[in-house]
């Protein structure tokens, strides 16, 4: 249970975070760009590291946590639902892509793909719209995982008493999900994106700190006590059928892994890669991993900061959930998983953080987890207001608004956004349910249309907004009529978003001619831009074509085999299986050598 010390150690991380924000409010409050990007000043290495920070959620931990607990080494395929692989995407070449575009947001840059007529306009709206959706997912999902977490450690009846009001037992989490937000908005909305890689960096500190810790103490306590875990657990590979059964060991997982959908592992592994690359290809989406990349100083900084990001976050996140997951499983009939009469296996990591972390570390650790949740809070609030201010006051109500309006305008804009998601937070059921609805149905809407936005020339503002509502409204009807996993639906949404692009692109004109000769030398795609390249050499014989299309999809492929390889090392490590630890250590060596050779001696060079 939580002590004294632990509440001071939070409280004085929590002061940390206010002082910060006040700090730089006002350097954030000099311009648009020193608010929403960091004056495009912050060094690659900090931004990489803010980045990992935010990913280092408390809702996703404790869903990893839980994935790994109930399915072991299979589980890191699971989040290539996301899929985490993009990540390798952007360092090979998206990020530079990205950042060559020199805008503010990811709205602003479909107007300078698609130019500013009937087409861009409408692109522009039905992108800010989806940013914004994504946006209030991204902060439920967050939300209702700081929510469930709270509430192991500060218990309703400590707290009841000094309310004029009680709450019933479904309602608390959200409770304490109020609270702790309202610190994450107090620092982003004085210190926009300087205060929160200052802040980020506070996090990361914290975080790294308590993974080892906690690492070695799973280590340590898995060389007295025997890890009971059914066949096949300690094995990453599978077959058509997940065949994991965890009768005799821990009946109730097996209830998990049915309600989870996942048994017929194939066909879901199948249909996760297919859903990832597609949605890799697409480009980020417009939250704070976007906001990150264009902040960077320069497209090769952007590059690497999106490569540091895999170093930064996962061999440290991965010790902190393998540590977790072998102490549950070590010693589950000590964990208090119950809630509302029911297992609640999303409880799995605070029961845990609760039982086996000693005082003065519980401290720590609570810290970086709350820290933790306000990074992803702050880094997604951050995005919303940019394209609230950004692509629609600034655009149609006010575009020559000066510092005092547009610093008013952040604030109002970060208080409506934190209400409004607070709001759709009542009526989350899990953490599970938000993420699976945020990376198969809502980003089943955004891939076709982004992907065809880089590498078709022919594709145009109607093309792009036909196929992302197309794509949006399934996205949103699909999970109130039917109970399948979201997943499964996703080539549906998929299809559909397909045919509203192709129709929509041959309704109108293709986009403007210097629009598009513009687009494709700044960023210099490879892709189907055949037409207008040969305009761009017609009148400047000196442009390089971009012909990196055969070393780019192979350097992402080294790439996402040493981020998988990063993720299982420490896991090997916790689990003291010593071969596997080596033959891994030693592919991840031949894989960080071909990526020297092959791309970071590269980056920069001929597009």
């Amino acid at each position: 249970m939580i002590q004294t010390t632990d509440i001071w150690i939070i409280f004085a991380y929590l002061a940390g975070t206010v002082i910060i924000g006040l700090l730089l409010r006002k350097r954030a409050q000099q311009s648009k760009d020193d608010y929403l990007l960091g004056g495009k000043s912050l060094p690659w290495y900090m931004l990489g590291l803010s980045n990992a920070s935010g990913m280092f959620d408390i809702s996703g931990t404790m869903w990893l946590v839980t994935l790994t607990v109930v399915y072991g080494m299979k589980s890191i395929w699971i989040p290539w639902l996301w899929p985490v692989f993009n990540q390798v995407f952007l360092m090979v070449y998206l990020s530079a892509w990205l950042r060559r575009s020199n805008v503010t947001t990811g709205a602003e840059w479909i107007l300078f793909r698609f130019h500013d007529g009937k087409g861009g306009k409408w692109s522009h709206t039905i992108i800010v719209v989806f940013a914004i959706l994504s946006c209030l997912g991204f902060l439920a999902y967050g939300f209702i995982g700081l929510g469930k977490f709270v509430e192991i450690f500060v218990p309703w009846e400590w707290v009841s008493p000094y309310l004029p009001f009680d709450l019933p037992a479904a309602y608390i989490p959200h409770f304490y999900g109020i609270v702790f937000t309202l610190f994450a908005v107090f620092y982003t909305i004085l210190g926009g994106m300087s205060g929160i890689v200052w802040t980020d960096l506070l996090q990361y500190t914290i975080m790294t700190v308590s993974a080892i810790a906690i690492g070695y103490i799973a280590w340590n306590a898995l060389g007295s006590h025997t890890l009971d875990t059914p066949e096949g657990w300690l094995d990453p590979f599978f077959g058509w059928k997940l065949d994991l059964d965890w009768s005799g060991v821990i009946t109730e997982m097996n209830h998990k892994i049915a309600s989870d959908g996942y048994s017929l592992f194939g066909i879901f592994f199948m249909l996760m890669v297919f859903k990832g690359i597609l949605s890799s290809l697409a480009g980020p989406a417009p939250n704070y991993d976007m906001q990150k990349i264009l902040s960077t100083k320069s497209p090769r900084e952007a590059t690497k900061m999106s490569a540091f990001v895999n170093v930064a976050l996962l061999p440290t996140r991965y010790l902190m959930i393998g540590g977790f997951a072998v102490l549950a499983i070590l010693f589950y009939d000590r964990l208090q998983l119950e809630s509302a009469g029911a297992v609640d296996f999303e409880r799995i990591l605070p029961s845990a953080i609760s039982q086996f972390v000693p005082t003065g570390l519980l401290g720590l650790l609570l810290a970086g987890l709350l820290a933790a949740f306000m990074s992803t809070f702050a880094g997604t609030l951050n995005a919303a207001q940019a394209y609230l201010v950004n692509d629609i006051y600034l655009k149609y109500f006010n575009k020559h608004a000066g510092a005092r309006q547009i610093k008013r305008m952040n604030y109002l804009t970060g208080v409506v956004v934190v209400t409004v998601s607070i709001v759709l937070g009542f009526f989350v059921r899990d953490v599970n349910s938000v993420l699976q609805w945020i990376v198969s149905a809502l980003y089943g809407s955004y891939v076709v249309s982004n992907v065809l936005k880089w590498h078709w020339w022919r594709f145009n503002g109607e093309g792009y907004f036909w196929g992302m509502l197309s794509g949006i409204i399934p996205a949103l009807i699909f999970p109130v009529i039917t109970d399948i996993l979201d997943l499964y639906y996703f080539p549906v949404i998929l299809l559909i978003s397909l045919l509203g692009s192709i129709i929509g692109t041959y309704s109108a004109p293709p986009t403007d001619e210097e629009a598009l000769k513009n687009f494709y030398k700044q960023v210099n795609p490879w892709g189907f831009w055949k037409p207008v390249y040969r305009k761009v050499i017609a009148e400047d014989p000196e442009f390089v074509k971009n012909k990196n299309f055969g070393r780019d999809m192979f350097n992402v492929i080294i790439g996402t085999a040493a981020q998988t390889l990063l993720v299982v090392l420490p896991l090997y490590l916790i689990l003291r299986k010593d071969v596997p630890f080596l033959v891994s250590l030693g592919l991840l060596v031949v894989c960080l050598v071909i990526l020297k050779k092959n791309w970071w001696d590269k980056v920069g060079k001929n597009g």
